[in-house]
């Protein structure tokens, strides 16, 4: 029962955050929603042994998953602080506060990585299943994990329309997700 509480305020709470988002159904703020959605799932169905499952294995690849994740996503808001010349003004009602940039960013995490707060969520969300792996949590990260693909393409797309030829040359020296690999 607290379980399916914390959804729905969870789920409550993101689409609060989402909802411009929503309404913009190809925009990459409409993908992340619905793998948002399936990492709450994953929390809520793992929540009851969050920390009663002994030390093992999963434990430990959960928690270096997590590890990598939280590093990445903090490394990619600031180098989008300090960098990205944020402009709340941008025309661009679909985009959080933090992602209306008008520079750039190429500097930081960002030298090695287009989509560091997507590698972040794939981690995160992987992370998520190997508390509890299983095959329903393992098709729920591959779910979440495919959504997470198609909101950085779509939000390619969009950095394309905005910073034109500058971002196409940024993407022939950089990678999507891991530096060297993918």
């Amino acid at each position: 029962m607290l379980e399916w509480l914390a959804f729905f305020t969870g789920t409550a709470f993101l689409y609060h955050v989402s909802r411009a988002s929503l309404r913009v159904p190809k925009s990459h703020g409409f993908y992340r929603f619905f793998a948002w959605e399936l990492m709450l799932l994953l929390i809520v169905l793992n929540m009851d042994g969050w920390y009663s499952a002994p030390l093992n294995l999963d434990q430990s690849i959960s928690g270096v998953l997590m590890g990598i994740s939280l590093i990445l996503v903090i490394s990619s808001y600031e180098s989008l602080r300090r960098f990205g010349k944020r402009d709340d003004s941008r025309d661009d009602s679909h985009l959080l506060q933090f992602e209306k940039t008008t520079a750039l960013v190429s500097q930081g995490i960002y030298r090695h990585i287009r989509h560091p707060m997507y590698s972040s969520l794939i981690l995160l969300d992987w992370g998520l299943f190997f508390k509890h792996a299983a095959w329903l949590n393992g098709g729920i990260a591959l779910a979440a994990n495919i959504l997470l693909v198609f909101a950085a393409l779509a939000e390619e797309r969009e950095n394309i329309r905005y910073f034109g030829i500058r971002y196409r040359e940024y993407m022939q020296r950089t990678r999507r997700f891991v530096p060297f690999l993918a």
